[in-house]
């Protein structure tokens, strides 16, 4: 490689030689970046999600391509957030492609050392057994003066930051519906 070359890779040669003496554009761009492309730009569509992480709704963009996710961004038409994520709804994506996610149901009994991988109707059933079990183990009938009290303390629910009035709503009537008086919500706490 000749000097003349060499000199003009380097980004200060650029900077001072060329028309951006800020070093805000081309003159800081190598050889490597400018051939990048943002992940974005080869999406089939974009999706407008919210962030899952706490109770503040940042709004997001989802760029699918392929039916598989390939960016997550805030969305800038967004009043509460304008465009901005936090770290962790900046790193919400490995929630659906990191390589760590669990895309099965796993499943360790009582004093068992191994997981075993379970279909999911199976772990369904065993999630209803088990809330109908605690139900009627926990039901009280009447207190110690015979009046009704028709509840169970067997069973309890603790929300998500990120649900809405209307799932905070369903959550509370299935809840109370099963007789349940410890509802509460992560987001008061």
């Amino acid at each position: 490689m000749g000097v003349k070359r060499w000199l003009e890779a380097w980004p200060v040669y650029r900077q001072l030689t060329g028309t951006d003496p800020l070093g805000r554009g081309k003159a800081a761009q190598s050889a490597r970046s400018a051939g990048l492309a943002p992940r974005t730009e080869g999406a089939d569509r974009v999706a407008d999600s919210v962030c899952p992480y706490c109770a503040v709704g940042c709004a997001q963009r989802v760029y699918v391509k392929d039916e598989r996710v390939v960016q997550i961004e805030g969305n800038p038409d967004s009043p509460i957030s304008r465009g901005r994520l936090c770290p962790k709804g900046s790193a919400s994506k490995q929630l659906v492609t990191g390589p760590h996610r669990e895309r099965k149901v796993r499943y360790r009994p009582p004093y068992g050392t191994e997981w075993q991988d379970l279909d999911l109707d199976t772990a369904m059933d065993m999630v209803a057994d088990r809330v109908l079990a605690a139900r009627r183990k926990g039901w009280q009938d009447t207190d110690e003066a015979g009046r009704k009290l028709r509840r169970t303390m067997g069973i309890a629910s603790l929300g998500g930051a990120t649900l809405d009035n209307e799932e905070n709503y369903l959550i509370k009537k299935l809840f109370t519906a099963l007789g349940a008086l410890q509802v509460e919500n992560q987001a008061r706490i």
